[in-house]
Formats: C-alpha cells, structure tokens, sequence
C-alpha cells in the first residue's frame, strides 16, 4: 500500500472543499451533472443566458459535445471588465525576464487598456468574428494581450510554441487558415536569443495567406521589417482607441485552436469552444488550487500549451487572480531562479512539471534553501505522471513539509483537470493522482471495452461528457472520432494505461504504446521508471522497449545521476537490483545507458519516440524534432548508444 499524506493539520479549515464537501457535491455531480455544470455556469457573466446545459453522446456514429449551446458571452469581458472596478490599480501579472534585471508589474488596468488597444488594431487589419490569429510569442504580457484581444472580437486565437521550427510555425498557420501573426522581434531563453521574427519571415515565405504580421519589440534587436506587411506593436497600439466594444460570441463558437504534434504524420488542431471551456477552467482552477483572494499563483507552463491556457491565462484570470510569469528556465543565471522568484513574489501556489523537479533535484537541497519559501501553500504537478522519489522531494524540501500536492491528470483533448487530489479534501499518495474532478466519471476497461470494478489495472476511459473537452480536431473530424471514442464506444479513450487502489486512487500508468511486452509479460514504463529512480543516486530515468531476440522486447533504460555519483558498472548493477526488489526479476533491464541529460521539448516532457530509435539502433528520421530544449542531448545520446553496441 502507498504511503498516504493526510490533509495538513489546519488546511481543511479554511479549505474551499473538505472531505464530506467533495463527498456530496462529487456524489450530486453525477447523479445531475446538468445540474451541477448549470450552477458552475453561474460562475460567468452570460450576455444571453442558457436554456439548455447539454447535449452529448459519445457514440462514434452520431458524436455530440453541446454546453450551453444557446448562451452567448464574451471571453475577454469576464477575464477582465468584470474585475476593473474593485481592482484597476492592482497587479494582474507579475512579469520576470530571462535575465534577473528584468521585471514588470502590471495592473488590471493597464492590461485592460492593452488588450482593448489591439483588438481595436486588429480590427482594422480586417479580423472579425471567426477569423483565426497566430500568436508566436515568448512568455511576456504581450501574449496574455494578443489572446484576449483576439477573443474579445470573437476572434480564434492560434497560440504556437515559441520554441517550434520555422516550418512548423508555417504548417500550423496553413491549416489554421490564420491572416494576422502575432510575434516579436526575437525572444530570450537561458541567456540566448530566440529568432522569433527570422523563423516568422521564413515561414511566410512559403506561403501567402497572412496579410499582417503586428510585431512586439522584446529584445530591441535588428530584424527583418516588411513595409505594408508588418507593424510595430507598440506604435500601432499608442494610435488605437482605448475602447473596444466586446463581441458577442455562442457558447459553442470557437475560442482557440492548439495544435498537439506526434511522433510523425499532422500535427492535431484541437479546437476548443468559448462557454464549456470557461466554465470548466475557471471553477476548476479556483477548486484545485483552493485560490484565495490575494494569492499569488504561478504556473510555469509556456503559454503554447494548454496547461498555460487553462490554468495560466484563462483560470487566474477569470477568477481575478495575481499570476507570476517567467520567460526563462529555472537554471538560468543559476539553479536557484526559480526559488528566488517564490521568494521575491511570495508565491502561494506553485504549479509546475514532474520532469521540471527531477532536474533541480539533481542540484540538492542547497539551492532551494537560500531562499524563504515559507509563503508557499499549495503545490501542483501537470504534465505527466510523477514518480514517488520527486512527489516526496518536492513535497519536503520545496514545500517544507507543508503542502498538500495537487497531481492534475488532463490532457489538451479534455482542456481541464479530470483526476486531482483536490487539497484539503483528499488526503495525497505520491505518484496518484487520486480521485475525479467532480461531475467525471472514470473508468478502467479491459482491451474488450469491458469495465473494470474494483482495484486492477486498464485502459484509462471517462463515460460522459464534461465542458471543458475538445469539439473536433480542425478540418479531421473523422481522426477525432476515430482516435477517442471509436476505440470503446460509449466512452472518451485517453490513449493512457490507469490503476485503481483499494480506495478508489488512480494513477496514470503512461501511454498504452508505452508498454513493454517482455516475454508476454506487460510493463508500464513509468512503473520501472519509478523502480529505477527509487536508488538515491538517479535523478531521473526514461525506459523503452527495443528489439530482443529472445523476449521479444527487452527493457533499456536512460538514467541521468545526481550530481556528485560517478557512473561504474557496481552503480548499474545495484540499480537493476533496485528494479528487480521493487518490481521482481521480470522486469530487470536488459541496458541502461548512461545519460547525463534526456532530450525534452521546451515543456519538459521527454521525447520518447526518439529514445525508442535509438534503442533499436535506429538513429535517422526522429520526426519532428523542432521543440527539443536542447537538440545537442540527442547527438550525445546517439554517440554513447554507438559506442555500445
């Protein structure tokens, strides 16, 4: 059994949900969810009220995802015009620059007055109700600007990566049938430039839709400038009128477009519709993180993903919230940045990504201990599932001891939290994300689409709609239908394995094409890589399968050492002894491989599909490649696998 973390002692008291709470709002969520989601829905600031909650059904021959359909709003007004009168002069973001000397403060106000100024630039470039805007910009304001000027016209808006390639930015643009982009001049990340506006010019270069590129300076730098084309966000935004009425916008009009990317073929554009999506993200986020009036919240995402679209823009905002934002990474100027920003802000909440935290635990507990982090409450994982060694060091030596950890499971496809340990009503188990959101079902089925009851393992499946969930993917409404719920009809497939605990916990076990069949004998990787990162010495792992004559695949495992561990042959044997006690001899790896950095995109999550061709020796054409963090970590990788064999 997991080793369980009560609700800290006084947290419940001032909790927004304790245990008998959930129990019986969770229990009234699904016996009437349209009643539950009716009263959510009061929540925001409807222009034409609702008649009807919903209307879904999840058979793969006649789909339907329809919240609210006959309420109108608008985004921008309930994330902004509604917060102006009590808090114009107060701080809505507080901004921190890649380099420490950089910092920004700005109020409800002055983002109010920004946002009002671009919608009304945009509107004279022609966008209106509909249209789709590309925004490729680092994590600044000015993004937080460029969404919510887009949704106030009723526009989409396209967020892509900052870190993606040139050709990248230019496919995501062709399908979004995007006419405006949004970028600056360059970004900065880790002390280096990020040719923001080169990769721009590039990608229009291949093609001709985009009409008007409106330019954010950032770093000051000469760049390329398109006369009749392009426009200095500045100088236009000081030319444009400091009004712009709100559009009215249909629950189930589009408010983004976010483009997923695998391993090869089209990337996905999940589209997302404005009444569901705000009605989910902003009660969720207020609920999970237990937010308080003047908290202070800070999520590390990069606003290209829909972690940061949710629970960055959208669920501070909507619920008037002071929110942190960094555009560099925690080990830039030094290990301790993102320590000393808690410390700097008082951060209360702090939201942040599994493979974030195995990184800085390899630097110890002294840069974390120069700096006061006593402001800190509550502490929040997304991205992935987390592995006890990290649950327990970032509860410890980042929370003091303290915080409840709030471990989201969701997906861009299901736009918020489906399974969460919601702080102060749900006692922690590391490596669990414990207990669904209310008005979700989950649930475990066999590969036959049978349910599962009880404690045991299977395909992770949620029967019934929630409003937060994607409507369609753009212009592939066949591959949504085929990829979610084709596979058990009747309800949503999440691609992901789960297990469920004696008391009801679930915990993700990773990707079902993550699993290794050794000998006929099923693996989930994240289960041995949780083994392996349980010696003290491994700051963090990966484990793939890769061709065996014998068991038809064999365990390779990338582990990365703490500083001050040498690697030797006695460590890698006492690491598969580690595997072999925690999981038993069937599971011993067959190679592990030294790596002293695993390749990641810019979110930090670890890029898989590449270590699985290297395993199998395979060291060509890793698909897209363009959100890699640091592309030489592939190059070292390949060498030492070439080394070995």
């Amino acid at each position: 059994m997991s080793q369980v973390f009560p609700v800290p002692a006084g947290f419940a008291e001032h909790a927004h949900v304790d245990a008998d709470t959930y129990a019986r709002v969770y229990a009234r969520s699904i016996e009437n969810p349209d009643e539950f989601w009716r009263d959510q829905a009061g929540f925001l600031d409807w222009m034409r009220p609702f008649s009807q909650v919903s209307d879904t059904k999840f058979d793969p021959d006649d789909l339907r995802i329809r919240w609210f359909a006959d309420g109108s709003l608008n985004a921008s007004v309930n994330a902004l015009d509604r917060h102006l009168p009590a808090k114009a002069d107060q701080p809505a973001l507080l901004w921190e620059g890649d380099g420490v000397e950089e910092s920004r403060v700005v109020t409800w106000g002055e983002l109010s007055d920004r946002v009002n100024r671009l919608a009304n630039v945009l509107k004279g470039l022609g966008v209106a109700k509909g249209d789709v805007v590309t925004i490729y910009l680092p994590v600044i304001p000015e993004a937080f600007v460029a969404m919510l000027a887009c949704v106030r016209l009723g526009a989409v808006h396209s967020v892509v990566f900052s870190g993606f390639s040139a050709e990248a930015l230019a496919d995501r643009i062709h399908d979004a049938g995007a006419k405006v982009l949004i970028t600056a001049d360059e970004g900065k990340r880790g002390g280096r430039a990020v040719p923001l506006k080169v990769n721009a010019d590039r990608a229009l270069n291949s093609q001709k839709q985009v009409h008007s590129v409106v330019v954010v300076r950032r770093s000051g730098a000469d760049v390329p400038f398109t006369p009749g084309r392009d426009h200095w966000y500045d100088a236009v935004l000081d030319a444009a009128a400091p009004w712009c009425e709100p559009v009215e916008v249909g629950a189930e009009d589009p408010l983004f477009i976010l483009y997923t990317s695998g391993s090869t073929g089209k990337p996905k554009g999940l589209v997302h519709t404005t009444g569901g999506y705000l009605v989910h993200a902003g009660t969720s986020w207020r609920t999970i993180f237990d937010w308080h009036e003047n908290d202070v919240f800070w999520c590390t995402a990069d606003v290209g993903w829909v972690t940061a679209h949710t629970y960055k823009v959208y669920g501070p905002l909507l619920n008037g919230a002071t929110s942190v934002l960094f555009e560099g990474v925690p080990t830039w100027p030094d290990v301790s940045r993102w320590w000393s920003i808690i410390a700097k802000h008082k951060v209360n909440i702090f939201y942040t990504a599994p493979t974030a935290i195995r990184s800085l635990m390899r630097e110890g507990e002294a840069p974390v201990s120069r700096h006061d982090l006593s402001s800190l409450r509550v502490l929040g994982s997304v991205g992935e599932p987390i592995n006890p060694e990290a649950w327990l060091w970032f509860h410890r030596v980042i929370g003091g001891g303290r915080c409840p950890i709030v471990d989201t499971y969701w997906q861009t496809e299901t736009g918020a939290v489906l399974l969460v340990p919601i702080p102060g009503a749900t006692p922690n188990k590391p490596g669990h994300a414990a207990k669904p959101y209310f008005g979700i079902r989950p649930e475990l089925v066999d590969a036959h689409g049978n349910t599962l009851d009880g404690p045991g393992q299977g395909n992770m499946c949620f029967a019934g709609s929630w409003p937060g969930q994607a409507r369609t993917i753009l212009h592939d409404h066949d591959r949504f239908v085929r990829t979610y719920f084709a596979p058990y009809p009747g309800r949503y497939f999440t691609g992901d394995g789960g297990s469920r605990d004696e008391d009801g916990y679930y915990r993700i076990m990773g990707r079902v094409d993550d699993v290794i069949n050794v000998s006929g004998h099923r693996l989930g990787t994240v289960e041995l890589e949780s083994a392996i990162s349980s010696h003290p010495a491994v700051a963090e792992s990966a484990v793939v399968g890769y061709p065996h004559d014998i068991k038809g695949q064999g365990v390779f495992a990338y582990v990365t050492l703490k500083e001050g561990f040498a690697e030797s042959d006695a460590l890698r044997r006492e690491i598969i002894e580690a595997v072999r006690t925690r999981i038993g001899p069937i599971a011993t790896p067959d190679a592990i491989q030294w790596a002293p950095a695993l390749p990641k995109n810019r979110a930090g999550k670890i890029l898989r599909r590449i270590l699985t061709k290297v395993a199998a020796g395979d060291y060509d054409n890793f698909g897209d490649t363009s959100t890699l963090a640091d592309p030489q970590v592939v190059d070292d990788i390949v060498q030492r696998r070439r080394d070995n064999s």
